[in-house]
């Protein structure tokens, strides 16, 4: 489903949302009962790190992983098998979602690192044999919505003039729109990490990362009446998937402030053993220091001014990460209740 570059600021937007809407009604149902569910993970973050090498876009991305999530759902397919047909779901979904000029080639694949590390070299008689299974397997159909088709149709209005942060006009609205795209991108992200997310129609996802970046961003009103009349979706509809992506984010950060304060231990060790100021090169020697950029003063909010989404890595558990930093303590942290079952902690902006 090659659509035009921007489709949601063209006179077709709506047009072509609705039929994005009526095709979702038609998606193969999900059961989440394969035998390799547990590999899910890894396989998603597989397919994560290559479509990152290789620049590919969100929707290939996010359809690749859907195809291998179906196709797992249908078929008990062992760990080696499982390696060849998530890089043919790859490749049919950059087929189907990038120019042709942008998908992976088989020499290429073959020469990255992970694939010798798999012990794996692909031909183009098993990808061939693969993608053609894998088409029956669709009945040939691979229009299939994933949230990330709906995303940018929502991020056309996400971020207005009219919106506040606590109550005050926003300092930057085109910096606010950024910051915007990159927590609704980690959000995304997020929801390919687990099966749970398949549950919910892939146009609600895209909605509920919407409003919890609002709520990250410390935007008001959470979900404002042009996002309702957008989406067709009520508050009351978001609420259960909001909730476990901001479970899934609060995690996040409760981890990388883990990190950020081992690191800094091993920092202050290391001054007090030598008892003078080390030499950088000291730092490089050391594997899991990691020296944060200063992020531009924006309307980005203070616990996350060094966020940073890992959308892959090599190790199998890889998940986007938020770099927490301390709240200026003049500035208290103020509560969004999503619901009475969770209540999300949201830090001011720096102004």
């Amino acid at each position: 489903m090659e659509l035009e570059d921007q489709w949601w600021k063209g006179q077709l937007a709506a047009d072509i949302y609705q039929a994005l809407r009526c095709k979702e009604l038609k998606l193969p149902s999900y059961r989440g009962q394969s035998p390799q569910l547990n590999l899910r993970r890894y396989f998603a973050d597989l397919i994560a790190i290559i479509c990152n090498h290789f620049c590919l876009c969100p929707a290939a991305r996010h359809l690749a992983v859907y195809l291998l999530d179906l196709f797992m759902d249908r078929y008990d397919v062992t760990m080696q098998q499982l390696h060849m047909v998530s890089l043919s779901c790859l490749l049919l979904a950059s087929k189907f979602e990038e120019r042709e000029d942008r998908v992976p080639k088989l020499e290429t694949l073959n020469s990255l690192g992970c694939m010798s590390s798999m012990n794996l070299v692909l031909t183009k008689q098993s990808l061939l044999h693969m993608e053609l299974l894998l088409l029956e397997t669709f009945s040939w159909n691979l229009y299939l919505p994933t949230a990330a088709h709906f995303i940018d149709y929502y991020l056309s209005v996400g971020v207005l003039d009219g919106d506040l942060h606590d109550g005050w006009p926003l300092a930057s609205l085109e910096k606010t729109k950024l910051y915007m795209a990159k927590y609704t991108d980690y959000f995304l992200e997020v929801s390919l990490q687990d099966h749970i997310f398949l549950c919910f129609a892939p146009s609600l996802v895209a909605a509920a990362c919407v409003v919890a970046s609002r709520l990250v961003l410390h935007l008001s009103p959470s979900w404002p009446t042009r996002l309702q009349r957008l989406t067709g979706y009520a508050w009351e509809n978001l609420i259960p998937c909001v909730e476990k992506l901001l479970i899934a984010h609060d995690s996040d950060v409760e981890e990388a402030s883990k990190q950020q304060c081992l690191e800094q231990q091993q920092s202050q060790a290391l001054l007090h053993s030598s008892g003078q100021p080390a030499a950088a090169s000291q730092f490089l020697q050391l594997p899991s220091m990691q020296f944060a950029q200063k992020a531009p003063q924006a309307c980005l909010p203070a616990s996350h001014r060094s966020a940073s989404y890992s959308q892959g890595s090599q190790q199998s558990d890889t998940q986007a990460s938020v770099a927490c930093l301390d709240p200026k303590p003049s500035l208290p942290s103020l509560v969004y209740p999503v619901s009475m079952h969770y209540s999300y902690q949201a830090p001011c902006f720096d102004r």
